[in-house]
């Protein structure tokens, strides 16, 4: 008879719920009664839901657990994201002026023989169209509050890449019931202490309402309180406060003003004086929260920056204030205790990496999960791979704020030199030269693909030379065609695809 392994999850939200959802489905839990897994949550704690958005990963997991596209739409008040606004982040605005620039989930246009970037660089600087524009079709498809599918074609499927914006909370809610549906026992419980073994393992975990419970693998997913990855084992938090300064965020909801308020397809990030604000619309509210470093701004002030932002009192929509510190642990796995979410680190919701890391948590857990012998053997590989993953995700939001022109404190701040990572450095000094290309990157180890770094250098209006090299791009006006083409196709997107708003309207009404 198989011996019977078992994994206990401490902590439900979206990073419990979710690692408990895929594992039962990896593992294919109702047909292995050798494996065995319990979620523990405390029904004291609530969920965080710091940036509500996630990848177009999502959506591969999402359809991987069986979830239908349409009822999580419906249930967690979900719209679609296209992409992120980024509004004021090059300079500070004057006289009224403001900057802004998008950076799109859909991959810049090129053909078999040849990448058009080179042929936007090499244009003349004051007449060419923004980079985004030029490049895709979902740059004006997103402008014009068109969403990125109509509402009869296929679930997780349309002619433009997408992800979602959601209500944390609920869909919180739908994978604890979908983990249910897959086998996973839930108990509600308090943590009170945690018992270690003689060689520092975790023996169990004491509850007040179940006793001590044991288990082959323990699963972090406490959040910010880490209480077994962190207090009962004591693996240290490294700080990526050197390099990303935000470590506050005041958050809140706010309904619109009306029923049929159009509805953006993309987060808006607006940069003020000492962060910047995130702006998400569900299909009920808009999820706003300013993010801020409090060295350079109190609280009290920061809800002044909120206030101005809202355009009203934000008493009135109930901002909660979240401290965190960015960084993560660089040993995310030790012993028979693997950690995911928040307990695990925590990166500024800038690009919304939160879901991301716990989806590729739980996968590689999934893939790499020792059937029989020491429950730790994946650990040293584990660790090598989501640290890596969050150094990279550091140096992709270092890009966002390190080459802003902006005059304020908090922006000279970054874009001072001893603030940059030395790997983005070499990058940006070779990027003088030529664009980002996918040889830059190990694809294992990123969240982000090369060209959503040209996404937010050509943004962000860096300057990549190519003159001194004009003649190694000769097909200029096969290239001018293929612009006017996307142009073209991105008038025919708008035409043709239903406004934000009635996809979503549609969709629920299908449901």
């Amino acid at each position: 008879m198989d011996r019977k392994r078992s994994i206990l999850i401490v902590g439900g939200g979206t990073a419990g719920w979710l690692a408990a959802a895929y594992l039962a489905k990896f593992l294919d839990l109702a047909k292995h009664p050798s494996l065995e897994i319990t979620l523990l949550e405390s029904p004291e704690i609530g969920t965080i839901g710091v940036g509500e958005g996630a990848f177009p990963t999502m959506r591969t997991t999402l359809q991987f657990l069986g979830i239908d596209e349409t009822r999580f739409i419906r249930e967690t008040t979900a719209t679609f994201k296209q992409g992120i606004r980024f509004v004021d982040w090059l300079q500070t605005p004057t006289n009224g002026h403001r900057s802004h620039y998008f950076h799109p989930f859909e991959a810049p246009f090129y053909t078999e023989e040849a990448s058009l970037v080179p042929y936007w660089l090499l244009q003349d600087e004051r007449e060419r169209r923004p980079f985004a524009e030029a490049v895709t079709i979902q740059n004006r498809v997103a402008d014009a509050r068109r969403g990125p599918k109509r509402p009869e074609e296929g679930q997780f499927t349309g002619p433009l890449n997408y992800a979602y914006h959601f209500d944390a909370g609920k869909l919180a809610a739908m994978l604890a019931e979908r983990a249910r549906e897959l086998g996973v026992r839930h108990l509600d419980g308090r943590v009170t202490n945690v018992s270690l073994r003689q060689d520092g393992a975790i023996d169990s975990v004491n509850t007040a309402e179940h006793g001590p419970l044991s288990a082959d693998l323990f699963v972090d997913c406490s959040g910010f309180h880490a209480e077994l990855i962190g207090g009962a084992l004591g693996a240290p938090f490294k700080s990526a406060r050197r390099y990303l300064f935000t470590d506050r965020a005041l958050a809140c909801k706010r309904p619109y003003p009306d029923a049929d308020t159009p509805l953006e397809s993309f987060t808006v990030a607006t940069a003020h004086p000492t962060g910047w604000t995130w702006d998400i619309g569900l299909a009920g509210a808009r999820g706003i929260g300013t993010v801020y470093s409090s060295a350079h701004l109190d609280d009290v002030a920061a809800e002044q920056v909120l206030e101005t932002y809202i355009g009203s009192k934000a008493d009135a929509a109930s901002p909660r204030l979240i401290k965190f510190d960015a960084g993560y642990r660089e040993q995310q796995w030790v012993k028979n205790c693997v950690a995911v979410g928040l307990s695990a680190g925590f990166l500024e919701p800038l690009e919304s990496t939160g879901v991301v890391l716990i989806e590729a948590a739980v996968s590689m857990i999934a893939e790499l999960f020792p059937h029989n012998g020491p429950i730790d053997a994946p650990a040293k590989r584990f660790n090598a791979l989501m640290s890596a993953r969050f150094d990279n995700i550091i140096t992709f939001l270092k890009l966002h704020y390190c080459l802003s022109r902006r005059e304020e404190p908090f922006w000279r701040d970054n874009v001072d030199p001893g603030s940059i990572p030395e790997r983005l450095k070499e990058l940006l000094e070779q990027w003088r030269y030529r664009p980002p290309n996918r040889y830059d990157f190990i694809l294992d180890l990123e969240s982000f693909a090369f060209f959503n770094y040209q996404y937010i250098l050509y943004g962000m209006e860096f300057r990549t030379d190519l003159s001194s090299g004009r003649a190694d791009f000769p097909n200029v006006r096969a290239a001018e065609k293929l612009f006017q083409k996307i142009q073209m196709f991105g008038e025919r997107a708008t035409a043709e695809l239903p406004t934000h708003r009635a996809l979503i309207e549609q969709i629920a009404a299908a449901a």
